[in-house]
């Protein structure tokens, strides 16, 4: 099935005291372009996360965001560095005594300086320990991305469809109105030759008759016509396809799709038709903003 190229995925682990939060957001682009931004413990690894989303999509500008937090109840495990604490106490104890004043140093005195605390964040500065947890919770989001993409894919598959159906339904109209003109134009072309028979004017008939053929020939859409069908077909299989890059083939089918319908409004020199080839042209040219952004 088809997959579009814009889409958000998102995910979330919270395990061995940490909470990683992946966030992945992509829109359409002709190739593969992928944003990392990662908190420094993992800047290590930029390469293999940027493999993980290459192997997972062919086409979109991919952004992606990684977060690393302590899990609440871990938010802040303070230590206390007795050292620091003795060192500020004598500092203090010198200061009292230079300054001659007999009050003692207090607890109040010390909890002054915050130095005293330190925050243990030893559980943030093991990035290999990290890393797997992480690597699990893109994964996961690859896969949201994925599942939006081709939900979106599946609403544009229905989308183009329905506009080939209508296509399809054109085409016999202006295959009805085709053979009506073949018709005409032989009538057309007898009558001027009627015409001219009626006066002293010397001509080949045989000459005449095989610039009737070659006329009726130049004006007939009947294989521009088949081929049309024939592209219109490919492309409905194709909407169909499980193998990803299809918006590459469907581009190329809708290119074909355009010059074919060029070659009907040249050659039947007739308004109606002209008419229904604006209106496919219309239809495709709807389809063609919508493959965009398909991957």
């Amino acid at each position: 099935m088809l997959e579009s190229m814009t889409g958000y995925g998102s995910a979330e682990r919270i395990e061995s005291g940490i909470r990683v939060l992946v966030e992945l957001r992509s829109v359409n682009n002709r190739f593969a372009e992928i944003s990392v931004k990662l908190p420094r413990q993992l800047l290590s690894f930029e390469l293999e996360v940027r493999e993980l989303i290459r192997t997972s999509f062919q086409r979109g500008k991919i952004s992606a965001f990684v977060q690393l937090q302590l899990e609440e109840a871990e938010q802040l495990p303070l230590t206390v560095n007795t050292s620091k604490v003795g060192g500020y106490k004598e500092l203090l104890e010198a200061v009292r005594n230079a300054a001659g004043i007999e009050a003692p140093v207090t607890l109040d005195h010390l909890l002054r300086f915050s130095e005293i605390f330190e925050t243990d964040h030893s559980i943030l500065e093991r990035p290999d320990e990290i890393w797997p947890i992480a690597r699990q919770t893109m994964l996961e989001a690859i896969e949201s991305l994925k599942e939006m993409r081709r939900k979106e894919g599946e609403e544009l598959a229905g989308d183009f469809t329905s506009r080939i159906a209508e296509i399809e339904q054109t085409l016999k109209v202006i295959r009805e109105i085709a053979s009506d003109n073949l018709d005409t134009i032989r009538k057309r072309l007898s009558s001027k030759i009627a015409a001219i028979a009626g006066r002293d004017v010397e001509y080949s008939r045989d000459r005449l008759e095989m610039e009737l053929v070659m006329a009726a020939e130049r004006l007939d859409i009947t294989e521009e016509c088949i081929r049309f069908n024939s592209h219109n077909k490919f492309f409905i299989e194709e909407l169909n396809n499980s193998a990803s890059g299809s918006g590459r083939k469907l581009n190329f089918l809708l290119q074909e799709q355009l010059r074919e319908a060029n070659t009907i409004a040249s050659k039947s020199q007739n308004a109606d038709i002209s008419q229904k080839v604006v209106h496919i042209k219309e239809e495709l040219e709807k389809v063609r903003e919508q493959l965009q952004n398909i991957e």
